[in-house]
């Protein structure tokens, strides 16, 4: 493990912003993790995890050591009848995970296929998509202590999952590290495909066959990769913001001024539904608005892009006039996704 000072970090956040570190590391097990964070504290120095970078935004530079998540492996340690638990490195890149278990036959994930970023940052967000997430298949995860050291391990009701929520989102930064995760899968192919986009796909393209995993796999791709620019080409970080969940009453008084709304049910919520954060911004006229380098992409309100330059500071100032602009129009609060540093 080896610690660099005054670190470029624009090449580790999706958004391309220039910000830099006052150190940066890369950890590949849990030693070199322990090593990193004695050298953080006999330095007084705040600690930052980045894994792939896809999720964050750097509003200016980071006064303290950045430590890069590369922790890898994925392995098989389970098997009963057709369900199977395959543990990965908090390190491994999430799509090349979920492309492992298809391959494999290992069902479950496939709806989840393109998420950017590091299997050990899913669990913090609950990653999901297209009436899946991450909190369906956990066993348990582990996560490094930091003022201890000590490993822990955590199975689904400890990490008190939420709608982009878990209980690692509400601890102190630094203050718990995941290292490993374990999912439990099927060999038994059972997809969910609820969502009406990705019906709609899949229509187009399994004329008239039952659809398979990886067909799934494959409409999801190609849905994404129509709505969400490639942060290679145009620097970004998906949707920046969280889909509002409101009451009957508020949704009953948008469909009074707008006619349909665009709602997803929450069944572990009775009462309350999603609106589509894009669909609230779109009405509010923000697609393809463009302030100097910072902007939001031409096909997708909820999406903040880097035209070149940006800062975060300016990215961060167009994201919070979003906000100010759809609690004015329609009384809902806006939040954001994406977690700013």
């Amino acid at each position: 493990m080896q610690i660099l000072t005054d670190f470029d970090l624009t090449p580790y956040n999706t958004f391309a912003v220039s910000c830099r570190a006052y150190a940066f590391c890369e950890v590949f097990d849990s030693s070199s993790l322990r090593r990193a964070l004695d050298y953080a504290s006999a330095e007084s120095l705040p600690v930052l995890v980045l894994g792939g970078g896809s999720n964050v935004l750097f509003s200016d530079d980071y006064p303290g050591l950045v430590i890069r998540m590369g922790i890898p492996g994925i392995e098989l340690i389970e098997e009963d009848g057709d369900q199977v638990q395959v543990r990965a490195g908090a390190g491994e890149n999430w799509h090349q995970l979920v492309m492992h278990c298809l391959i494999n036959g290992f069902y479950g994930l496939e709806n989840m296929v393109l998420i950017p970023g590091t299997t050990g940052a899913a669990p913090i967000q609950n990653i999901g998509a297209y009436g899946v997430e991450l909190s369906r298949f956990l066993v348990n995860l582990t996560a490094l202590e930091v003022n201890s050291g000590e490993l822990w391990t955590f199975d689904r009701e400890a990490c008190q999952f939420g709608y982009r929520d878990s209980v690692f989102k509400h601890c102190r930064p630094g203050e718990l590290i995941i290292t490993s995760v374990t999912l439990q899968l099927s060999r038994t192919a059972a997809p969910e495909t609820g969502y009406q986009a990705l019906q709609e796909e899949l229509q187009r393209r399994q004329a008239g066959t039952e659809p398979d995993p990886l067909l799934v796999a494959q409409a999801v791709m190609a849905i994404r990769q129509s709505k969400l620019p490639d942060p290679a080409l145009l620097p970004n970080c998906g949707s920046f913001f969280k889909n509002p969940v409101v009451d009957e009453a508020t949704c009953q008084a948008l469909e009074g001024r707008f006619g349909e709304v665009p709602v997803f049910p929450l069944p572990e919520q009775p009462g309350y539904v999603k609106v589509p954060a894009a669909w609230l911004l779109d009405r509010a006229g923000w697609k393809g608005q463009r302030r100097g380098a910072a902007g939001v992409h031409r096909n997708q309100a909820v999406v903040l892009v880097n035209y070149g330059g940006a800062t975060g500071a300016e990215l961060l100032a167009l994201a919070r006039d979003m906000q100010r602009s759809v609690a004015e129009e329609y009384g809902i609060s806006l939040e954001p996704e994406v977690r700013i540093i």
